[in-house]
């Protein structure tokens, strides 16, 4: 491991916890379901050592009951270990995301609020969005979004973005998939775009980082062009594809078998944004003259980079 990868370990978040602290008996339960494979490319990315990875969990654990005791989060390893990995196991950056995270989470209710698969069946039965039942060759998850299924008279447009959250708040259970939402996007295939969306990328492209403006594609009606991109094996007929029909109920009824789940980290009374919010600033030693909702606007707009 580098020199850059091991301070990251000793920063002074981290420095401040004794070594008793570290030692912590953790909560039960984690065990690490990767490959060989991945735990190598874990190391070498994400500079994450097996012999190392649960003392970095405890250690953030420790520093988000210390200071951010009104969380109200989860603190299971795998939970932790997902803003861990998102962040390299840098233990400030992955706690300033864990915050982002919940922040976003109170600041949007309509969004957040109820979260669960059964409330959002219509969204589900459009065929909105599903995720193709095999990875692409590096191992990345394929969500589907089809915007021509959403009939606005229907329903509006927060269902959908509740659903697409919901999508991939499940496919981050999955330990194969290396970061958290801590999420990160590595493509985004556009097929059939309508001839002024090039108009609109052209100009909105400068204000993106340039490796994010990078992973968006427009393929217009050539598949062959998107072919290049996602391999025909797994892609369905309708995209060029060989692996058949899409089916989006096979993945509705992944969402649905996990009612329970859902119901038990979105639909449970938490702390209000405002305590979060004025509980954050505080710790970063701003003081906040702007009262009530207008001092939510700020982490309202956190919401994009928690992805």
């Amino acid at each position: 491991m580098s020199e850059e990868s091991d301070s990251l370990r000793t920063s002074p978040s981290a420095a401040s916890l004794s070594e008793n602290e570290l030692q912590f008996p953790r909560q039960p339960g984690y065990v690490c379901s990767l490959t060989e494979e991945l735990i190598t490319k874990a190391r070498e990315e994400l500079q994450e050592k097996p012999e190392w990875r649960l003392r970095d969990v405890q250690a953030l654990r420790d520093m988000v009951c210390k200071d951010y005791p009104s969380l109200s989060t989860s603190l299971d390893d795998a939970f932790l270990l997902r803003f861990l990995r998102a962040r390299k196991f840098d233990y400030d950056r992955a706690l300033q995301l864990l915050v982002n995270y919940h922040s976003c989470r109170r600041s949007w209710p309509e969004v957040f609020d109820n979260l669960k698969p059964s409330a959002l069946k219509e969204v589900l039965g459009s065929g909105f969005l599903t995720v193709l039942p095999h990875s692409d060759p590096r191992g990345c998850q394929v969500v589907c979004l089809r915007p021509d299924r959403w009939i606005p008279s229907n329903y509006p447009i927060t269902e959908n973005i509740r659903a697409i959250y919901l999508t991939l708040e499940k496919l981050i259970q999955s330990e194969e998939t290396q970061d958290g939402f801590p999420i990160r996007i590595k493509a985004v295939n556009i097929v059939n775009e309508p001839r002024i969306f090039k108009g609109i990328f052209a100009i909105i492209k400068p204000f993106l980082k340039e490796k994010i403006a990078n992973r968006f594609f427009l393929h217009g009606s050539d598949l062959n062009s998107l072919h290049l991109n996602l391999p025909k094996s797994i892609l369905p007929k309708e995209y060029g594809g060989t692996a058949g029909e899409l089916d989006p109920n096979a993945w509705n009824e992944v969402l649905l078998a996990s009612e329970e789940d859902f119901v038990k980290e979105f639909c449970r009374p938490l702390p209000s944004s405002s305590s979060l919010l004025q509980e954050t600033l505080l710790l970063e030693g701003i003081t906040s003259e702007v009262p009530g909702d207008e001092s939510l606007r700020g982490v309202k707009s956190q919401l994009y980079s928690c992805y």
